[in-house]
């Protein structure tokens, strides 16, 4: 008999190959969950505005531009318009920053310029009404216009947009240091909802990144201009 009983030896574990394709399937599948996460986020951002039956008193109502037409607002933005008309008409705000630089490919005016004429046309006083023509961006809309008010002595603001952009002009005024009355957001009759609301997505996830950038000082405020 043997002094030693010797182990029966394992069986060796075979080593598994590497898959590129399955390490690249996992990383896609955890993109698409964190995708879906983040733009669920983004979502409840977005609809989680509810516009107000009043709001206080500004001095300015800062509108917000979109695409003209061959010179003349867009539907859209004539609901903007018709909006903040409103808002000047009760009392609500003293006076308008139109706010937005060339209107588009279709047309010769800036978007300040042609939310002007329309007003205008309506039966609001020119003097009342400011334009701000440079800005190509949310961020910019709301920095040029208040550098414009505070010129005129004009120092609280509304800013007057739709419901769906609300939340991230909200967050950029506040960002900007406006003094903020609050956000008047219309809603739509004439957009489709979910385009825009997928196109808000994308522009909400731009301005976070360009937030974070910006506070850990990786990007420069004179760069957003």
């Amino acid at each position: 008999m043997k002094a030693a009983v010797q182990k029966k030896s394992r069986p060796r574990r075979r080593k598994r190959a590497f898959r590129p394709w399955l390490l690249l399937f996992r990383l896609i599948m955890w993109g698409i969950a964190v995708g879906v996460l983040w733009s669920g986020y983004m979502l409840w951002l977005i609809n989680g505005y509810s516009p107000k039956e009043a709001y206080p008193a500004a001095d300015a109502g800062i509108v917000l531009g979109a695409a003209l037409w061959n010179d003349r607002p867009s539907p859209a933005l004539r609901e903007r318009l018709e909006y903040a008309r409103t808002m000047l008409e009760n009392g609500t705000v003293k006076a308008l920053i139109l706010s937005g630089g060339h209107g588009g490919r279709a047309s010769t005016l800036s978007e300040a310029e042609g939310m002007r004429n329309y007003l205008v046309e309506k039966g609001v006083p020119e003097d009342k009404l400011l334009l701000e023509t440079q800005s190509t961006s949310t961020y910019q809309n709301l920095l040029f216009s208040s550098m414009l008010a505070e010129e005129q002595g004009l120092a609280t603001y509304l800013v007057i947009t739709h419901d769906y952009h609300a939340a991230r002009a909200g967050e950029i005024a506040k960002y900007a240091g406006l003094d903020l009355a609050g956000v008047a957001g219309v809603k739509s009759r004439v957009l489709n909802e979910f385009y825009n609301d997928s196109r808000e997505v994308l522009a909400y996830t731009k301005w976070k990144l360009d937030w974070l950038l910006l506070t850990a000082g990786l990007r420069s405020p004179e760069s957003m201009l």
